[in-house]
This record gives C-alpha cells, structure tokens and sequence, in this order.
C-alpha cells in the first residue's frame, strides 16, 4: 500500500459524559477508497467531522500530507466534501457552481473554464453548463457536486451518505459513477454509509464502527469470511450464527459441537480460541448445501465424518424468492436451536422443496467460521 496522506492517531470526541469516539487511531493510504461503515450512533459521522474540521476533538491528532491539521479550519486542510442534500448553490448555473471553489482560490479566468469544462466531462454532463440546479434529476445533482468538490484536485475527498437520497436504480449507477472517477482521479476519498452492500462494492477497505470504536477494519473480503466477533459477522451480510463448543483444533480449522444439532469443522483465525471454549458458528446462507432426498438427510447429519464440514436435519418453515435468490427459512430438530436461513440462485428446481419438508443441511469447513462468543 501507498505512503499514508491521512494519518490519525489517538483522536477522541466526547459530549459531556456521552463518548462519540473513544480514542482512534487509522492511517489512510493515498489514492484509498475507505468507507466508514456502521449502525445510527457507531462514531463514524463524529470520526468524518474530526477529519473535515467541523468539529473540534478532545483528544489526539490529525495529519493531512504530513501536515498538523488537528485544530484547523476546514480551508487548510486541502479537502473536499461532498454531502446527502448536494449543497449546490441555486441561484447559479452549473457551470457557475463548479467554478465556485476555484474562483475562492484566486484562481485565473482561464484556469477555471478549462477546469470547469474538464470537471464536467469527467461526470459525462457537458451539455448542462447553463442550466440550473433546479432543472437537474437528482442523480445529475449529485454529479455536480461531485464535478464541484473534485474540480480543484483535494488530495482527501470526503463524502457523508451523497448517495441516500437515491432510488436504487440510480444508487447502483452512481456508485459505479464514483467508483470510475476514483480510479481516473486516484483521490483518497472517505466515505461515509450504513449501506452494507454499497460498502461492499465500492471500497477497498471498510472501517467498521460499533459504540464510538473500531470493530474491524480491512477489505470486503476481510470482514465478510473473517469476521473478528460476533457483532461484525451479524452486522455485515446475512449470517446464521449457532451456539457452538469447540472440541479439537489442528492450525486455523477446528472440529465443534454443535449444541444440540451436530459436530462438525470449521475456520478459527482467532488464536485464542481453545479446546471447550464456547463459540458461534458462523454460516452464511449462500453456503448452506441444501438436500433434499431422505438419504441425502442422512448424508449431512454425518458430513462431519465424512470430512468435508458438517450437517445437520431440519424443517422447511417459508420460502422466499426475492428475484435473483431464493432463501429457504428452516427449524433444525434441536430443541432450543436457532432458526436458518438457506439462500441459493432462483432457478426452476427450487419450486421441489415444500414447506413441512425435512431438509438436510451440510457445509464446507472452508465456509464456517468459529468466532469467539
């Protein structure tokens, strides 16, 4: 990874006795596409505050370039904003918008049309120059502000929830609007959303927070097959989370006890984890073998002798289609034992399983992960 142009280190905010972030620490690197991602209230807009210099910190420090900027205003820091509502002034054309901050910067007349003119064709808009906010779609809007933040070339551009105004449709797009002028530009950019699947796509590391702290933070891939505690793999992606003891380990697979249900293996990255520690067993739906035949029940229930992860028998309660998948809702046989969720893509064969049905579940040990309960 590149040379760090973002580097926070020990940063704190408090309200009275109420602490928005507990101390931080967090280097970006230059030309990284960071999202800070989190539930209502997890420190990730008090943490995007701190580094746009909106609000003052209690504690540690800000470094911009190399550059001390912990208690500095907002125009020393060399970043831009871009925000939820787009901020675009009404009163001026498009082109008079994108040209605002350069003509703040003295810069010469020249300079901005050039600028303007090349901002614009960035986010494919030439053609709305002279019109005005007001005669723009929503997503047109939110290209604008972001030709205007990106028209003077911030090394640090930060972006607080720009796409939740948005259907859809027009979320989708504009991510992959953002994703391709980040690559075009190679700006640092945070980013700010609670939106998991778009933190998924368009980052190349998550920051994910929880009660003004950092849970976990590395690539999709990172907090999506290891999750470090049970609040990551609950919070990012559907997850069945069952209760669990482990009762073998040979390097980063162990062998469990499913309480109730079966035995079987799984990943532990945690190095803490040990023989009779309890755990959860985290098993996505997508990798969720579903069998339908009553031999096929017997073959899961022993998949765990077999070597190839574990299995285990239950009931089809509901089933689903939500367009491109569809997720069968299942009651394992175990007194006490959590509901499942099962989820494979919507094809003609998945209208052979009926509710009552006793299915059996089984699962790679390269797909289950044991995290410390």
């Amino acid at each position: 990874m590149s040379a760090s142009n973002l580097q926070i280190a020990g940063l704190g905010k408090r309200y009275g006795d109420f602490v928005a972030l507990a101390p931080t620490t967090l280097d970006v690197a230059e030309g990284e596409f960071l999202t800070l991602l989190g539930p209502s209230g997890s420190g990730k807009t008090t943490l995007l505050s701190l580094i746009a210099g909106l609000a003052v910190p209690d504690e540690g420090q800000i470094r911009i370039n190399g550059a001390d900027v912990t208690y500095g205003a907002p125009y020393e820091r060399d970043i831009g904003m871009v925000f939820q509502n787009y901020a675009l002034f009404p009163h001026m054309t498009v082109a008079e918008n994108i040209a605002f901050p350069l003509q703040m910067r003295k810069t010469d007349a020249k300079t901005i049309q050039a600028k303007v003119k090349d901002a614009l064709e960035m986010v494919h808009l030439p053609h709305v120059a002279q019109r005005y906010p007001r005669e723009l779609s929503g997503g047109q809007q939110q290209r604008i502000a972001l030709a205007r933040c990106m028209v003077y070339r911030p090394s640090i551009i930060l972006m607080d929830e720009p796409l939740g105004a948005l259907d859809k449709k027009l979320r989708d797009h504009m991510q992959l609007e953002i994703k391709r002028i980040h690559r075009e530009l190679g700006t640092t950019i945070v980013y700010v959303t609670h939106d998991q699947e778009e933190a998924m796509t368009m980052s190349d590391r998550i920051c994910l927070m929880n009660a003004g702290s950092i849970a976990q933070l590395g690539t999709p891939a990172d907090l999506y097959f290891r999750p470090n505690s049970v609040f990551v793999a609950d919070f990012l992606g559907e997850s069945n989370l069952l209760d669990a003891v482990v009762t073998g380990r040979a390097g980063d697979q162990v062998q469990i006890s499913v309480q109730g249900v079966a035995k079987g293996e799984a990943m532990a990255y945690d190095p803490v984890i040990a023989n009779g520690k309890p755990v959860k067993l985290m098993l996505r739906p997508q990798n969720l073998r579903v069998h339908a035949s009553a031999n096929h029940v017997a073959d899961a229930a022993g998949a765990a002798n077999a070597g190839n992860g574990g299995g285990l028998s239950a009931k089809l309660t509901d089933i689903m289609v939500t367009g491109s998948m569809t997720k069968l809702y299942l009651q394992p046989h175990a007194a006490d034992a959590a509901p499942l969720v099962a989820a494979f893509p919507t094809n003609r064969f998945g209208s052979q399983y009926e509710v009552g049905q006793t299915l059996g579940l089984s699962w790679l040990a390269t797909d289950a992960v044991a995290i410390a309960g």
